[in-house]
């Protein structure tokens, strides 16, 4: 097998949401935009995705990789179930930037993936320590689990108030604003930050002010 690339766009995405559930939701470039630009394509490109945010290293990526390459039926489940999960818990969580409860069918999905997560977890020993275990880590889908279980401790901890949708037009990223002052508007000021700077001083130019 080539080795697994890491060209892509997956695999090279700004990490600004500040949780890992919230770097899973913003693999949609310009989502609220009328163009939204989808960023997770294939099941290779949610590896790439996962090996760029540390979920799993090369050597587990080329063994699932292989894993998708002889089981596509299997491949295609996984990364349908990706996409479901990735959109029910960006909605949950925009919902919670809005101030408003999430549709329960949202909740409901991310409970499902957190069901099937618990079912499989255990204590395992880890050098001089103890550690959550998810079972087969070779099932096409285990690179969801971490970030179901992620989606879970943000929801349920207090920074889960610091969510915010980024004001830039169009862009509709998701991030935790652990600002000081927890007015950050914007998932990066040099990309929507300065690109609304922008705009506000072409409008000002415009009307003469």
């Amino acid at each position: 097998m080539k080795k697994a690339k890491s060209e892509s766009r997956a695999g090279s995405i700004s990490l600004l949401g500040g949780a890992l559930c919230l770097d899973f939701v913003n693999t949609v470039d310009w989502r609220t935009s009328n163009k939204p630009d989808e960023i997770l394509t294939s099941y290779p490109d949610l590896i790439d995705w996962s090996r760029h945010v540390g979920i799993i290293n090369y050597r587990r990526a080329r063994r699932l990789i292989r894993g998708a390459e002889s089981n596509g039926p299997m491949a295609a489940a996984a990364f349908a179930h990706t996409l479901e999960l990735r959109e029910a818990v960006y909605h949950v969580f925009k919902a919670v930037a809005d101030a408003r409860a999430p549709a329960p069918r949202h909740l409901e999905r991310l409970n499902r993936a957190l069901s099937t997560l618990i079912s499989r977890a255990r204590i395992a020993p880890d050098q001089n320590c103890f550690v959550w275990d998810y079972g087969d880590q070779n099932s096409l889908d285990s690179v969801l689990w971490p970030v179901a279980w992620s989606a879970a401790q943000l929801l349920t901890s207090e920074e889960v108030r610091l969510v915010r949708e980024c004001r830039g037009g169009g862009c509709g990223w998701l991030f935790l604003d652990t600002s000081r002052s927890h007015r950050r508007q914007w998932c990066d000021m040099k990309g929507c930050g300065n690109r609304a700077k922008a705009r506000r001083y072409y409008e000002r130019l415009k009307s003469g002010k």
